[in-house]
């Protein structure tokens, strides 16, 4: 038996900037519970790119950053009388913003020879410029999607 969707948990803002997107890019960092750890990385990461950019306000440059490497479709497949067809699918914003945090963290992650804060900063601000790997990754979705456009009417 089918049952309704689950309730979906609000969570608290951050401390330092009072932003839920903060607030959930830092339970994304987390590794075993390491709240604190995270928000260190966090906050360091942010104060280098800000510094970098020569924007008084971080929180403007990860916002930008975020919108540029968030996706706008993605595709999925469907399994259509024997052949798996890539459905190209739009996104809601949130569900967007989830997958851009993600791709962020996980580019920044496989850097390699630097500090986390570090490797985190150069992220978020390839992302802020444009460019990166994240931007070629929601790049490549788009073509992706773009590409089976024709298989748009499996959706349901």
């Amino acid at each position: 038996m089918r049952r309704g969707n689950s309730k979906k948990r609000e969570i608290m803002p951050d401390a330092k900037f009072n932003s839920k997107v903060v607030a959930k890019f830092i339970n994304i960092l987390m590794r075993k519970g390491k709240k604190s750890i995270a928000e260190s990385i966090l906050y360091g990461a942010l104060d280098k790119v800000k510094d970098k950019s020569g924007e008084p306000d971080a929180l403007k440059v990860f916002y930008k950053a975020l919108d540029n490497a968030m996706p706008r479709v993605q595709v999925k497949p469907r399994r259509v009388g024997g052949a798996t067809y890539q459905v190209p699918i739009e996104i809601s914003h949130d569900k967007g913003m989830s997958i851009a945090l993600r791709w962020i963290k996980d580019f920044a992650t496989s850097r390699k020879g630097k500090p986390m804060v570090e490797k985190l900063a150069d992220e978020i601000f390839a992302a802020y410029k444009g460019e990166g790997s994240c931007i070629k990754k929601k790049d490549d979705t788009h073509k992706m999607a773009e590409a089976n456009k024709a298989f748009a009417h499996f959706r349901w």
